[in-house]
């Protein structure tokens, strides 16, 4: 990623006067850890950074967590920009203020709001991205617009569906479009709840951007970060939350089937059937959402429509089903290919 895209903007900031110092981390989501982080806010430390100075954070959502967090305690918070270079991070870690690393028992269990002094979106970088990086940021676009409305599913949709037929279709009016209408309702639940307040269940409450993220969580920590990017475990998190919504009477099968179909054009998914149930269950104790003990499942009454479901109302029996049916293997939908 530096290769493509670091140098050229090294080189235009020095020509522009700025004083720059690189520092890169490892790849993959394993790396938002302690150790890792220390060598990044030593780097800063090391290089002199004052609190007039910033980070620029280039790359995916591992990237921005771990930069926008080392910015948020270096001096007691420095100013953070954020580019993101996937897709996933473009239309969702980069947009409000969470920041963090990992703990061996779960993901994100470590951070701080800080938001970003600006975000720099340039779509031609999805055209180096690998298949599985578009399937990941696919997902999330898909669990951005079940929860906010039929006019972004569909959009969406619809988008998914060209995107098939060719990748050229990413640098598109229509799909920049698609990606500013993510990040602006993102932007809308963030400013009405920017830390994500537990007393709220409201459908602007920012949790209900956690939609498919419970059990994506348990998957990612369970098989140590290494088997699912994010939004490959968000896509599976996003199915069976449909299948726990629809076993509680609050999702019609046919909306379960619109999401199922949403996010089989997605593209395929890493094989999650072969997973210990009792594993991924325990796994779900740790998620750093639970309040009072139990957990908070962001379910659906309909497209646009999430509900705040305490876990205790979930029998032990519903939640093994729904794991069950959401993780098992489906026929891949010839439209969905990437």
């Amino acid at each position: 990623m530096f290769g493509l895209y670091g140098r050229p903007i090294v080189r235009s900031l020095k020509s522009a006067g700025f004083k720059t110092f690189t520092w890169l981390m490892p790849e993959g989501e394993r790396y938002k850890s302690f150790s890792i982080l220390e060598k990044a806010v030593g780097f800063l430390s090391e290089s002199r950074f004052e609190r007039n100075d910033l980070v620029l954070a280039l790359g995916g959502g591992v990237v921005g967590d771990l930069a926008g967090f080392g910015a948020a305690i270096y001096l007691r918070g420095i100013p953070v920009i954020q580019v993101p270079t996937t897709l996933l991070a473009q239309i969702d870690s980069s947009v409000g203020g969470k920041t963090g690393i990992n703990l061996p028992a779960g993901k994100n269990l470590v951070g701080a709001f800080h938001q970003p002094t600006a975000v720099f979106i340039d779509t031609e970088t999805l055209m180096s991205l690998p298949s599985r990086e578009l399937v990941s940021g696919f997902c999330e676009m898909v669990k951005q617009s079940l929860i906010a409305g039929e006019s972004l599913f569909e959009k969406t949709v619809k988008c998914l569906r060209e995107v098939s037929k060719t990748k050229d279709f990413l640098l598109s009016t229509e799909f920049e479009e698609l990606i500013a209408a993510n990040c602006a309702f993102k932007a809308s639940i963030v400013a009405n709840d920017e830390r994500e307040a537990t007393n709220r269940s409201d459908v602007k409450s920012r949790r209900i951007l956690n939609f498919g993220h419970t059990t994506a969580h348990a998957l990612e920590a369970i098989t140590n970060y290494r088997t699912f990017r994010h939004g490959e475990a968000v896509g599976y998190g996003m199915l069976v939350a449909g299948e726990l919504s629809r076993n509680l009477g609050l999702l019609a099968s046919q909306d379960l089937q619109s999401l199922r179909t949403a996010v089989a054009l997605c593209g395929p998914l890493p094989r999650a059937d072969h997973l210990d149930v009792n594993q991924i269950i325990r796994a779900l104790q740790h998620d750093k959402k639970s309040v009072g003990g139990q957990i908070n499942w962001v379910l659906l009454e309909r497209v646009g429509l999430p509900k705040i479901v305490d876990g205790g109302l979930i029998s032990a029996r519903t939640l093994r089903l729904s794991l069950r049916a959401g993780l098992q293997r489906r026929p891949r939908q010839t439209e969905g290919g990437h």
